[in-house]
């Protein structure tokens, strides 16, 4: 019924341009309009131009949509992109707004100005046309006010949350009017074309994850301050210790920009009851550092300060920054030895110590807020705890962490310090049921209204932990498992630590492909943790190298090369679903597959010269074969152009960006494809097999490959020479860079000779084990392993 083909974004600022941007990415051309300047710059002035220009009528769209460029993390997943993005402005535009399907208003938060643009867009808009408040807290009920009937079947709010290319949440805000069939298309259109968590809120103050997020930041402000706690301390606790991302509490806020947060909190604090308004006051040494323009990351210092290569924090009683502290306390230190995140918070939230004192009284009040605000906010508790997860990066929503901490034990402790509990969560406990969720036969069930409801999930958000507790496994060992997807399609899922690739996972492939061959359709390779598969595992090369046992890497080498083979040659095609870090041999995998179905966060790339290495599991090969591939496809064919280009990726140590530079490295080619949301990689992966298999699919044919053997070989060298004579290599680096060159070019052999696969891959592999020889590739084998980043020795 209804098709988003081009939309338009009023509004340039961060959001607007972040919106425009991420539309460009799924290749919607959008409109970016804004206002028209008042007065020219200098540079204006300096090129003879005028008000009426039409560079400086653009001034603000323009100016935003180069800034796209710059800005870090980048906004775009291809530079191309910004081409889909017509920059305008408010007072010549705007009749073109006619032209689009949707309209998202993204321009100052205020609620007047928002109805005026409002009033211009029912006189312009064609009937049928969706229209959307990006607003992060006014009422969108309010906004609708006045309009036309269509216009307000056709509205609704849409929250994205920043930075929109990365941030899974969109909260979606219907008013009385929005029409159910608009409500459903938005919440699918969000799911599967915008790659977004969906979630529907109601129309309350600064809707669900604003909400509860601030809420939650000020009670920890306020626990900081009662309790004598630093910035430093609370942040050392609040991160991934209790499964909250990196940048916790304070750092958030620096990230997010003060003056951000105190105008999402005094958007609350007018607009709820009495009893609510004094959690959202903000403490007066905040409203010193906003005068003192002490906003966090933008205007470089806030709660943090980076001085040279120390960050000191802020003292908020006399407002100098320190050296920054950590909290200890018995519990952190335990809490560390166990295993998993239930454990993890039993273990701090009820220590007797100040780590247990500081997150019981954080934690706990947001828990009873959720609670408290569940039916006002949101139909139901799945929406909050989602909310929360997709826009603030928590492992746990708040009544998944309620049910980590155990709901009977925590409220018998809450009552005890005479703490009011909604009278729902009483209800639920009288009648026995003693947690949020449950789970049974890999379904997951929640409680609502006195019953667990089932927990509907898209059919394309895959779960391979519901289909293994719902079908078991076929074959399993310690580094990857077998699991039936269903339809004559199987999944070969890494969980060795970190998806690192030993003989495990190598012994798995061969038996994955065996059993796919003897009646199945295809197979995925693809898993959900948090990355699909950062390499081989290093520490056992290493290990192994130090005792000098070479001749077992080598075998562990060459049945690597002899999977990722049988993975090409498979009779049944192979679908790999990479997302996140992908990298070294988890790049390697990739290539030889009938598809690659790539997350559109994807980043790709063979890395092994960072630790002294090259590829050695058929990287180099497959590459290679893939230019090769593409540039047969052009006017032009030149051999050594393709290695040139092969050599510099993989000596440059280049890592896509995003599936779509993937696509530009060539790491992607046709065959494959980009799935926007990463819940629906293994179902796009799986429908992938389907297709190649009912048409027809054949193993591809043997070829012989033509390298630029001796001559190219010394092209190559020459390059990387003149790259250490310039000071950009070390002396290492090119020794590294000679080997890749030899392999790349074929050994030997001269100009345009033709070689089989298996040449290659011996080429590879013995160029491998020499550098794994190395002191010198041992001593960045072990930096790598001990500090997380490369050695240039």
């Amino acid at each position: 019924m209804f098709q988003i083909k081009k939309a338009a974004v009023l509004g340039s600022g961060v959001m607007g341009s972040g919106i425009a941007a991420h539309l460009a990415n799924i290749g919607i051309p959008t409109l970016l309009l804004d206002i028209v300047p008042k007065t020219l710059t200098v540079e204006e002035e300096a090129k003879g131009l005028t008000l009426e220009s039409k560079e400086v009528r653009n001034r603000f769209s323009n100016t935003a949509v180069q800034k796209l460029f710059k800005q870090k993390p980048a906004p775009l997943t291809s530079k191309e992109n910004a081409a889909l993005i017509q920059p305008g402005n408010f007072d010549d535009d705007f009749s073109r707004l006619a032209d689009v399907d949707w309209i998202i208003e993204v321009v100052v938060e205020n609620l007047e100005v928002k109805k005026q643009v409002f009033a211009r867009i029912d006189e312009i808009r064609k009937s049928g046309t969706i229209v959307s408040s990006n607003t992060s807290g006014i009422s969108v009920e309010k906004m609708a006010e006045g309009r036309s009937e269509d216009f307000r079947k056709h509205f609704l709010g849409t929250h994205f949350f920043n930075p929109p290319r990365y941030l899974k949440l969109l909260e979606v805000i219907p008013t009385q009017d929005t029409s159910t069939e608009v409500l459903s298309f938005m919440k699918t259109f969000g799911e599967d074309v915008l790659g977004k968590g969906v979630v529907v809120a109601k129309d309350t103050p600064n809707f669900i994850g604003n909400r509860i997020g601030t809420y939650g930041l000020l009670v920890t402000l306020q626990e900081m301050l009662n309790g004598g706690y630093s910035v430093g301390e609370v942040d050392s606790v609040t991160g991934p210790l209790i499964g909250r991302p990196k940048s916790a509490t304070f750092r958030t806020l620096d990230v997010v920009g003060l003056d951000t947060f105190v105008h999402v909190a005094n958007n609350v604090y007018e607009n709820v009851q009495e009893e609510e308004r004094e959690v959202f006051k903000v403490p007066a040494f905040m409203h010193v550092m906003l005068e003192n323009k002490w906003l966090g990351s933008k205007t470089g210092q806030g709660f943090f300060l980076k001085q040279g290569k120390e960050i000191l924090e802020l003292n908020p009683e006399n407002l100098q920054y320190e050296a920054r502290k950590k909290l200890k306390a018995p519990s952190v230190e335990l809490s560390k030895q166990e295993k998993g995140l239930n454990n993890k918070l039993k273990t701090l939230v009820y220590a007797k110590d100040r780590a247990g004192a500081l997150l019981w009284n954080i934690l706990t009040p947001t828990l009873l807020y959720a609670a408290k605000l569940n039916k006002e906010i949101a139909d139901d508790i799945v929406a909050i705890d989602n909310a929360m997860k997709w826009g603030f990066g928590w492992q746990y929503g708040p009544f998944e962490t309620w049910d980590a901490i155990g709901v009977r034990k925590s409220v018998a402790r809450l009552k005890e310090q005479g703490k009011a509990i909604p009278a729902w969560v009483e209800e639920m406990l009288d009648a026995g049921f003693e947690t949020f969720y449950k789970h049974e036969n890999g379904d997951v069930l929640y409680y609502d209204n006195g019953e667990y409801k089932l927990l509907q999930r898209n059919k394309k958000a895959i779960s391979l932990k519901q289909l293994k507790e719902k079908n078991g496994v076929l074959k399993k060992n310690s580094g990857a498992s077998l699991v039936d997807l269903g339809d004559g399609v199987l999944c070969l899922e890494f969980h060795s630590p970190n998806n690192a690739i030993g003989m495990d996972i190598t012994q798995m492939i061969n038996y994955a492909i065996d059993e796919v061959e003897k009646g199945y359709k295809g197979l995925v390779i693809g898993n959900q943790s948090k990355n699909f598969c950062v390499g081989a595992n290093l520490a056992m090369i290493l290990m192994e190298a130090q005792d000098d046992n070479y001749f077992e890497i080598e075998w562990v080498v060459k049945q690597f090369q002899d999977a990722m083979m049988k993975i090409k040659y498979s009779a049944k095609p192979v679908v790999v679903a990479p997302y996140g870090m992908t990298l070294g041999g988890g790049a390697e995998i990739c290539l030889p597959a009938a598809s690659i179905q790539a997350s559109s966060e994807t980043y790709l790339g063979l890395v092994e010269v960072g630790v002294g290495l090259i590829p050695g599991g058929g990287g180099n090969k497959e590459l290679y074969i893939k230019h090769l591939n593409k540039m047969a496809k052009g006017v032009e064919f030149d051999l050594q152009k393709v290695a040139n280009k092969v050599f510099e990726t993989i000596a440059m140590a280049k890592v896509s960006t995003s599936a779509q530079e993937a696509f530009e490295n060539n790491f992607l080619g046709d065959k494959d494809g980009i799935s926007i949301n990463g819940d629906h990689l293994l179902y796009d992966a799986k429908q992938k097999v389907i297709e190649l298999f009912e048409a027809g699919y054949k193993a591809p044919i043997r070829k012989k490959v033509p390298v630029v053997g001796e001559t190219g070989y010394a092209t190559l060298v020459l390059g990387a020479q003149a790259m250490h004579l310039s000071g950009y290599i070390s002396e290492y680096d090119l020794t590294i860079a000679k080997k890749l060159a030899y392999v790349i070019a074929g050994g030997k052999v001269p100009y345009g000779t033709e070689v089989d696969e298996q040449y290659l891959l011996d080429l590879e592999r013995k160029a491998f084990l020499s550098l794994v020889q190395e002191m010198k590739s041992q001593a960045r084998m072990q930096h790598m392993l001990v500090k997380g980043k490369p050695l240039r020795n």
